[in-house]
């Protein structure tokens, strides 16, 4: 212990010889003896004034119930864990794990399960190596059963896809049965004649052959502007010879179909039935050749889902089909001319015989709206194309869809069957040439089989979106946004 002994000095403090006032002089005071006793006695009593008031301020604390006291309950401070020593032990766990899991040094293998799992099947700068240990960190985490569980969803998934795009058929009506069984009658002996004519063209010298397709081009290269008519005052959507190439109807999206002599295209008829935009009108096969005029000879279809039959004496309806909920774009007669084929925006189309007055057929098959329809001249075959880009073949006789044509980007609007029957559905006319309509405002012809551009049938001022040749071969008409139809005759 060191004993403090304190000597105060006074000292004086001198001011300055300007100020008139003497310095005052402080007195000096000196302590004798330890200060350990007078410091002791100073802390003891501020620790009991401070002891005072903290009880005082626990007390209070009590009373107002922010402060509680437990009754005696202790926690081991072994068994609580720190959160960053939990994350530590989890990290070491998952690195274990991690050296345990085998995976695939094939690098294809590795991005399909990466894939599988979801996960990204490359990084920036990523190689082989470093992919394969991101699998394996992956599934460390969740678990190497994950990948198993992914790719047996995966297959599960296949298979279900692959039934659904199989083939099934389901038991029809007695009406399709026998409609199948006077198709295949009708349509076989049409085929044996058409293989009897094409064995017979055959035979043609190809000097001959070569002859006549020169002609024909020459021909075709001579076309120009016979008749030009305003049909409405709407777009014209539509226009179709008739079989005897003395007539042509007309669409519009007005709601009106029309009837106009040929070739100086007079106004016949004004069909009156359909309330919204027409897609089609189209003359029966043999109409005004060998069936009268009371007859139904011809067919239309409109936006609303609407099919109307017309004869050749009214200018109103004389029977409607009902039964399609969505637009029906088309509308194309068989051959025979029983039946009645139409194309619906419900992703599918329908056959209807007229003899017994019914739909015999509601084939699905397409993923999206069903825009055309085409019949092939046997009248065994049907092709269907629309908006999911894909054609269809149906053999009428059996219901299978026999071809599967894929190849279009965008939507088919417009097939046709070539008439020699061997060629696949293109709009083509007499298997020697196809004409075309576009909406830059023309329509071409274009040259079989080198598929040239023969002519430009140019003076529409608007979108073409109809064309024609007439069954005698002489004539081709056009119909236009500009809501004009013209007819085209080679010099």
């Amino acid at each position: 212990r060191f004993s403090l002994r304190v000597c105060l000095l006074v000292t004086l403090v001198r001011m300055s010889d300007d100020e008139d006032v003497a310095p005052a002089v402080k007195k000096s005071r000196v302590f004798y003896g330890s200060l350990e006793d007078k410091e002791r006695e100073r802390l003891s009593s501020e620790m009991m004034s401070s002891a005072m008031a903290g009880s005082d301020a626990v007390k209070a604390g009590i009373e107002a119930g922010n402060i509680n006291i437990s009754s005696g309950e202790t926690l081991e401070m072994e068994e609580r864990v720190s959160e960053r020593q939990q994350e530590a032990l989890a990290e070491f766990e998952r690195r274990r794990r991690a050296r345990q899991i085998t995976v695939s040094t094939d690098d294809a293998e590795v991005k399909a399960g990466l894939r599988a799992l979801g996960e990204p099947i490359t990084l920036f700068g990523e190689g082989p190596a470093d992919r394969r240990e991101r699998l394996r960190s992956v599934l460390s985490v969740v678990g190497p059963d994950a990948l198993k569980k992914s790719r047996k969803d995966e297959e599960r998934a296949k298979r279900s896809q692959d039934e659904c795009q199989q083939t099934w058929y389901h038991e029809g009506s007695t009406s399709l049965r026998d409609a199948r069984l006077w198709l295949a009658k009708y349509s076989l002996p049409r085929a044996m004649r058409r293989l009897e004519a094409a064995r017979a063209q055959r035979d043609v010298s190809e000097a001959t052959r070569t002859i006549r397709q020169q002609e024909l081009h020459k021909s075709l290269r001579n076309l120009n502007n016979f008749c030009s008519q305003i049909g409405d005052d709407r777009p014209i959507s539509f226009c179709h010879f008739s079989p005897d190439s003395k007539m042509l109807a007309t669409a519009s999206w007005s709601g009106l179909c029309k009837l106009w002599s040929v070739p100086d295209c007079h106004l016949i008829r004004t069909l009156r039935g359909h309330n919204t935009n027409v897609g089609a009108i189209v003359f029966r096969p043999k109409a005004g050749i060998y069936l009268d005029q009371s007859d139904v000879s011809l067919a239309s279809c409109a936006a609303d889902g609407s099919v109307k039959l017309w004869n050749l004496d009214s200018d109103e309806p004389v029977a409607d089909i009902e039964g399609h909920s969505e637009r029906v774009s088309r509308v194309s007669w068989h051959p025979s001319g029983r039946f009645l084929g139409t194309t619906c925006y419900d992703n599918s189309w329908r056959l209807w015989d007229l003899e017994v007055r019914e739909e015999v057929l509601h084939q699905e098959g397409h993923s999206k709206g069903v825009h055309d329809l085409s019949f092939h001249q046997d009248g065994s075959l049907a092709a269907t194309g629309g908006l999911d880009a894909f054609g269809r073949v149906w053999d009428l006789r059996t219901g299978r869809c026999v071809v599967f044509l894929e190849g279009h980007l965008r939507e088919i609007y417009s097939l046709h069957f070539s008439p020699n029957g061997s060629s696949p559905p293109i709009r083509t006319c007499y298997g020697h040439f196809l004409l075309t309509g576009a909406y830059d405002n023309t329509a071409k012809v274009w040259s079989h089989p080198g598929w040239t551009p023969l002519k430009t049938l140019a003076g529409h001022e608007g979108k073409v979106m109809g064309v024609d040749v007439s069954p005698d071969g002489k004539l081709i008409a056009t119909s236009s946004y500009d809501r004009t139809f013209k007819l085209w005759l080679s010099e």
